[in-house]
């Protein structure tokens, strides 16, 4: 009876801190997604990082860095895979600050696979400037770095279910989370209301809207996935999970080949041990006991 108030007792511990972690204020949790890279055997979809990376450069690159992104990285495997041609000419088209020279000046040169993707500022304090005193952050870890906690029962639930991406599901949801604010809610100049904002108030404004970013077309003319908020942030949200683990699925090959290699290194201790204890006459347990009656 005692173990059982206990357990009662724990649970309902569990659940009261649940519940005050959830009245204090943190947004609502996102809604869990289903992600092609989750699991352990996800893999990233090829076609759907390369609409990431378009969406990144037509709408997000005016404000947000990779810095830890070189565009050599966007042809290697395991990520969005451009042929070296096609990064090649993506590269060209930015004009990177090189130097100094012979005369010892800085020059702009045609950009290189092995640059950098170059930050739409010079520096941090003239982020900070044009962007109301606070500068835009890198998103190069960002689905890594930005992430929720589920709560009671969930965070026992996801260890066995190996639910690891509340990142991305959390960077989804803040993009499509912009909305009206609820009567009532005050929302600051330069503010905008999100539903998933830790605090509701983001000073980013909406980034992306229906219809607002061409995607590549069937040959008959239609766009090969709905040019939606929705999916624009799913592609988007997939690119910026690539940024932040660009070496995930070799990590997950990695890690099924040593499970594989463990079971049958167990089998083969197991059948070796059999095999010895067999030759000094039978079981380990029985010698130590040679009064035990069978």
């Amino acid at each position: 009876m005692n173990k059982i108030n206990l357990i009662a007792g724990a649970l309902g511990l569990a659940l009261a801190f649940a519940g005050t972690a959830h009245a204090a204020g943190e947004g609502v949790n996102p809604p869990r997604q289903n992600w092609s890279f989750a699991g352990p055997f996800g893999s990233f979809d090829r076609a759907q990082l390369q609409r990431g990376f378009k969406i990144y450069r037509e709408s997000c690159s005016s404000c947000h860095s990779l810095n830890k992104v070189y565009f050599r990285n966007l042809s290697q495997p395991g990520g969005p895979e451009f042929s070296p041609g096609q990064v090649q000419a993506l590269a060209a088209e930015y004009k990177i600050k090189d130097g100094p020279n012979e005369s010892g000046e800085m020059f702009e040169r045609s950009g290189r696979p092995s640059d950098r993707l170059p930050s739409p500022f010079p520096n941090e304090q003239a982020a900070a400037a044009a962007n109301g005193g606070k500068a835009p952050p890198d998103l190069s870890i960002m689905a890594k770095a930005r992430t929720f906690t589920r709560g009671f029962p969930w965070f026992i639930t996801d260890v066995f279910t190996q639910y690891t991406e509340n990142g991305p599901d959390y960077v989804r949801a803040v993009i499509t989370g912009y909305e009206d604010p609820p009567a009532g809610f005050t929302v600051p100049d330069g503010g905008n209301y999100n539903k998933y904002y830790p605090g509701h108030v983001i000073a980013m404004p909406k980034p992306i809207s229906d219809g607002q970013i061409e995607y590549p077309k069937t040959p008959d003319g239609r766009p090969q996935v709905p040019e939606t908020a929705e999916q624009y942030a799913r592609d988007v949200t997939a690119f910026l999970m690539w940024t932040a683990e660009p070496h995930l699925e070799q990590r997950k090959r990695m890690g099924f080949a040593v499970m594989v290699f463990l079971a049958v290194f167990g089998g083969l201790l197991y059948f070796t041990k059999k095999k010895i204890w067999a030759r000094v006459g039978g079981d380990p347990v029985a010698m130590h006991h040679p009064h035990q009656s069978h």
